[in-house]
């Protein structure tokens, strides 16, 4: 009777395992080119098999990423968590990521490799600025509410020192803001000979520091001093050029004028923080000027302009009033063309006369 019980026991028990091998499913998938198998219920879930990995590969969920056949790439968490793992039975599955183990060393070799690159105590990395976008409006403004020309005395000593200055004046701060504010439009701004616009008498010397002809078409500019080896004062030469410019509005020296004048100075003064007003070299001398130097006439010089030439006549004067400024500027080189010819055509009847 005890051999026939034990024997029925055996086969309840060989008869509960093959129910269970029944409920069970094997999920064959590769990791590292390695196969696995991992046994689970039918009833099991995506996420059954997320936990089941972790447990037997040391996978954590937040570095595994199961490439399946049909269904793609599918990874923690899971949109459908609740899928069953019976719908894996015919795919192909690979197991991507790295074991906990693995994760630890890649870290611990990026941050070694960190330090050798940059080690303790180096300079750190600078922060990329952000893009400043640039006022195009303002750029557009600028370049049109300018001295459009700048242009020296070539046949004077070193033109390449009067273009720097020129360009200094152009530049300055104060000068480009008070330009753009009264929309002042230049066509040239150039330099004046000396020589040509100083009067020496029994009275004394008067110098005539700068000029505007044409309501501003033309500006000229006392930079150099008498004796040509040097050149003035630069904040001197800065007022001149406010004095000018307030006579692109007005012409005669009257209350209006002056009231326009002493605000461009202001306007150029206030905006003024970075010219120092000395000298452009340690060489140089600069000539301070005196009671007998004055701004201009008062007025609007007319004529044609001629680079180096000497006084217009009333005649050219009433003929380039109304002329544009393209015209102007021709009819100045035009000018200046016929006055060399009259120059050269008196030397010659001097020298016969003389002989």
């Amino acid at each position: 009777m005890a051999d026939a019980s034990a024997d029925a026991d055996i086969q309840d028990a060989e008869m509960a395992a093959a129910t269970n091998n029944q409920d069970l499913v094997e999920i064959t998938f590769t990791h590292h080119g390695k196969p696995h198998i991992i046994s689970l219920p039918r009833d099991a879930t995506l996420v059954d098999l997320s936990e089941s990995i972790d447990s037997t590969l040391s996978v954590p969920p937040s570095n595994q990423k199961l490439m399946i056949s049909k269904l793609g790439l599918l990874k923690p968490p899971f949109k459908d968590p609740a899928m069953a793992i019976t719908a894996l039975l015919d795919k192909k599955i690979s197991l991507l990521g790295a074991t906990a183990k693995e994760a630890t060393a890649i870290s611990t070799a990026q941050e070694e490799a960190s330090r050798r690159v940059h080690p303790r105590g180096s300079r750190p990395l600078q922060k990329v600025s952000a893009y400043k976008t640039r006022n195009w409006k303002k750029e557009q403004e600028e370049s049109q509410y300018t001295f459009l020309t700048l242009k020296p005395l070539s046949y004077l000593p070193n033109p390449s020192r009067s273009l720097e200055f020129l360009q200094r004046l152009k530049d300055d701060a104060g000068i480009k803001a008070t330009m753009l504010k009264h929309k002042f439009t230049v066509p040239l701004l150039t330099e004046m000979n000396p020589i040509e616009h100083t009067q020496s008498d029994h009275e004394g010397t008067s110098r005539t520091l700068g000029l505007n002809r044409n309501r501003g078409e033309v500006i000229e500019l006392r930079l150099r001093t008498d004796a040509y080896d040097g050149y003035r004062d630069y904040k001197t030469i800065r007022n001149t050029l406010c004095h000018e410019l307030a006579h692109n509005v007005h012409g005669p020296h009257d209350r209006n004028f002056w009231d326009l004048c002493k605000q461009i100075e202001k306007e150029v003064a206030a905006a003024d923080w970075k010219t120092s007003g000395h000298t452009l070299a340690p060489d140089e001398e600069f000539y301070g000027g005196n009671s007998e130097d004055f701004h201009d006439h008062g007025g609007w010089s007319g004529g044609e302009f001629v680079l180096g030439a000497g006084k217009t006549t009333d005649s050219s004067s009433t003929q380039s009033q109304g002329l544009r400024r393209r015209e102007i500027l021709a009819k100045a080189a035009e000018e200046r063309s016929k006055k060399m010819r009259e120059q050269q055509q008196g030397g010659e009847g001097s020298g016969n006369g003389s002989g």
